[in-house]
């Protein structure tokens, strides 16, 4: 039998180890634009950024078999949604708060199951700019609601550098303007990942120490897009085809970065 003490150690074992799979995800911007919503990361393999339904997308950390679990479980339910009420009824208050989050509660807190290992981030298109919004999702079940801007990475302190970088939320910045603003905040909380990785004399040695800090984030940025790629999920306002969520090619997402620094 369970006593006080040992439920809250395995729950601190289950934390660490969750977290430990996360810490080395690439972290992911989520940001609003005249224009729509803009989800932004920088991939090292498989694709990150998905459309979940008409107004609503997704990416995440984490291990890459418990993505696709939770993804597939929310395209399902809200496809379910819309089947059985209506597209008007599938919401991310719906989908985060009443399907997944009790099951990813449920995995963590049960010590039958196997923790799932993610930290997802939602986006909603609202009808109008101001019924935009973000939910970030955690491994234990807890969720955040955001607007504006958001963000997710291996660690809390990632985080918030991303959302000091990201600073105020603006309406009015246009589609490649939010790009920018997001890779500043991406590059923020990947440093930081890295320095707590680190935090060590690699870290001292590393000739990002030596040069000026807007140089650092643009050397960094160079380094990380040699063997990563940009990618940009967008979920448009405005729109004269069916599908509001579009992934930017290549040819939009060069002329960002080449304006970035």
């Amino acid at each position: 039998m369970y006593t006080p003490f040992d439920i809250n150690e395995a729950i601190g074992h289950r934390k660490d180890f969750v977290e430990a799979g996360l810490r080395s995800g690439s972290p992911v911007v989520g940001i609003q634009c005249d224009e729509g919503m803009l989800l932004v990361t920088i991939r090292r393999s498989q694709r990150k950024v998905y459309e979940i339904y008409d107004r609503q997308m997704f990416s995440a950390i984490g291990r890459q078999s418990d993505i696709e679990n939770v993804r597939l479980s929310a395209i399902q339910t809200a496809h379910q949604e819309g089947f059985e009420r209506s597209p008007d009824d599938v919401s991310l208050h719906r989908l985060v708060g009443f399907a997944l989050s009790p099951a990813l509660k449920k995995a963590f807190g049960d010590q039958m199951y196997v923790p799932v290992v993610i930290r997802a981030l939602f986006a909603e298109l609202g009808r109008t700019p101001s019924g935009d919004c973000f939910f970030a999702l955690n491994y234990d079940g807890e969720y955040r609601q955001y607007t504006g801007v958001a963000a997710i990475a291996g660690s809390q302190r990632a985080e918030d550098k991303m959302l000091e970088a990201l600073g105020q939320p603006e309406q009015k910045l246009s589609r490649d303007e939010a790009i920018r603003r997001a890779l500043k905040g991406w590059v923020a909380g990947a440093r930081d990942q890295i320095s707590i990785a680190s935090d060590d004399e690699r870290d001292l040695d590393s000739p990002l120490r030596m040069v000026d800090e807007v140089d650092a984030d643009r050397v960094f940025l160079e380094d990380e897009l040699k063997f990563g790629a940009l990618e940009v999920g967008f979920l448009q306002r405005r729109d004269k085809q069916d599908a509001r969520f579009h992934l930017l090619n290549g040819d939009v997402l060069d002329k960002v970065i080449s304006d970035l620094y």
